[in-house]
């Protein structure tokens, strides 16, 4: 079959001479799914930004199907009008504008709108795809679920003839993945080829057709979905052999945690304006234990709360056996409590901050800023960290955006360890982070509870969950429905419980 978009030895390079693509081949067919997979700085965003008219390339050729010659594509309006659309991992829509006008900015002709003519438009697309949200909805007032879909929405009804969806799933709850996934099967029936970038290995195999591996910026070949099992994707995409997974949960049953020791934190009734039932939550010294339940669940308030980061309407908190008015963040960091958030982006990084700036910015709020670290201080913070966690940076002037995603989880890791805290929540950080990391992360957050720090530990990935975590609390509705421990730490009886009644 003629492939529909085809790359023929690609070539990226960045200033200062950094290779991010090198000389790669790659083709879509039509009506074929297409994984493209790889570690952060692998170069699928590379690529895929070269597709699309974000970088301009440096070497190689792009063809079409049906064209002789290979096509310029210097901007994202020219991939848009020769039929490339992309979603990316990062919703790049409007906020601040209605549904419908997210849909159809930059697509109006002519010198007037028709809003009426717009709005049902939108209404049909949205009725069309299932998509829960109004046409005269302000976008920013949806969940990142629904914009997520409305981004998608967008790229599909401009007709496009390959779709490109850079981790659509990450923040899509298993109904959701399911909606998407059967769109993907309707669009690839109508012959669309769809280029599919995620890190759940387990959606790979559910809907794609063949996969592409890239590692260090370089092509490691092109495989059937059938004659390339996980195990050995992940040793292509890593370049070495992989772990026994087991190993990570021996290490967690190492580490025991005294079920007699005072709470490192207590709380009892604890709720908050972000609309969370009063729940009572403890974890001891050396423990890591975990919220779980489905997107929207709760999970993520719960913790804010135990922070401070929502605001509390209840509810009482005890650090080591003491009363703690935890009102705000900076209560909470005074207390020996860090916190890595959900969101990586928004609530995480300073993107034009460098590496060394966001590395010491706890430490220094809780310093004051009329008592800045030195710059040897600063330096000797950061070196210390990228070297610890191998962050992989150019040096730590590096501004952090310009970092891949799980380089930027680091910084953020490395930002709390700086402060020794008593007791570290993370907050889905393995979210859009090659395989590779993600078993970096388990495996530290295993050795600091073996240090005696205390974790509390939120994925979305359940196996996850249950290979760093040795009790979880089972959410549902915002409200905690069940606990679980020892031999009912299953992935059967998280499900039973959140599809449950309430805990006994």
């Amino acid at each position: 079959m003629e492939p529909i978009l085809e790359v023929r030895n690609l070539t990226k390079i960045y200033e200062g001479g950094v290779l991010a693509n090198h000389q790669i081949n790659f083709s879509v067919e039509e009506g074929e799914i297409h994984a493209l997979m790889g570690e952060n700085g692998a170069g699928k965003s590379t690529l895929i930004k070269c597709l699309t008219g974000v970088y301009a390339k440096d070497e190689g050729d792009i063809y079409l199907a049906g064209q002789d010659k290979p096509v310029t594509i210097r901007s994202p309006q020219d991939a848009q009008n020769a039929g490339i659309s992309t979603v990316y991992q990062e919703i790049t829509l409007c906020p601040n504008l209605t549904v419908a006008e997210n849909l159809y900015i930059g697509r109006s002709k002519g010198p007037g709108t028709s809003w009426k003519r717009m709005n049902t438009g939108a209404k049909k697309i949205l009725t069309s795809l299932g998509i829960p949200a109004s046409p005269k909805q302000q976008l920013g007032t949806c969940s990142i679920a629904v914009q997520q879909m409305v981004a998608i929405a967008r790229a599909v009804d401009m007709e496009c003839k390959v779709l490109i969806l850079d981790e659509p799933t990450s923040s899509l709850d298993e109904q959701e993945v399911e909606k998407l996934f059967g769109l993907m099967r309707d669009l690839k029936a109508k012959g669309v080829g769809i280029i599919f970038v995620t890190h759940f290995l387990d959606q790979v195999y559910e809907v794609c057709d063949r996969i592409t591996v890239l590692r260090d910026g370089q092509l490691v070949g092109e495989y059937v979905i059938q004659d390339l099992p996980r195990v050995q994707l992940v040793s292509k995409m890593l370049g070495k052999e992989l772990d026994d997974m087991a190993d990570i949960k021996s290490d967690a049953d190492a580490a025991a945690v005294d079920p007699q020791s005072t709470p490192v934190l207590e709380a009892h009734g604890l709720c908050s304006g972000a609309g969370i039932k009063p729940f009572d939550f403890s974890i001891r010294k050396g423990e890591v234990n975990g919220f779980t339940g489905l997107l929207g669940s709760g999970r993520s308030e719960c913790v804010r709360a135990i922070f401070g980061a929502d605001h509390i309407t209840g509810g009482t908190v005890t650090v080591e056996g003491k009363s703690a008015h935890i009102r705000k963040p900076l209560d909470a960091m005074k207390k020996g409590i860090g916190y890595l958030p959900e969101d990586r982006k928004g609530d995480g990084i300073v993107g034009d901050l460098s590496v060394r700036e966001n590395i010491i910015l706890a430490l220094q709020v809780m310093k004051g800023f009329f008592r800045p670290f030195s710059r040897a201080q600063a330096e000797a913070f950061a070196d210390e960290y990228i070297k610890l966690l191998e962050i992989k940076t150019a040096s730590s002037d590096t501004p952090i955006k310009s970092l891949s995603g799980g380089n930027q989880q680091k910084v953020i890791l490395a930002r709390w360890l700086l402060t020794d805290p008593k007791y570290l929540i993370l907050d889905e950080p393995t979210r859009g982070i090659d395989i590779g990391t993600k078993i970096e992360i388990q495996k530290l957050v295993l050795k600091l509870a073996a240090q005696g720090k205390s974790v509390t530990f939120i994925s979305s990935e359940i196996d996850e969950m249950l290979r760093t975590c040795s009790r979880l609390i089972v959410m549902r509705d915002r409200k905690t429905v069940g606990e679980l421990t020892g031999e009912d730490l299953t992935q059967a009886k998280i499900m039973a419980t959140i599809a449950g009644g309430e805990a006994q």
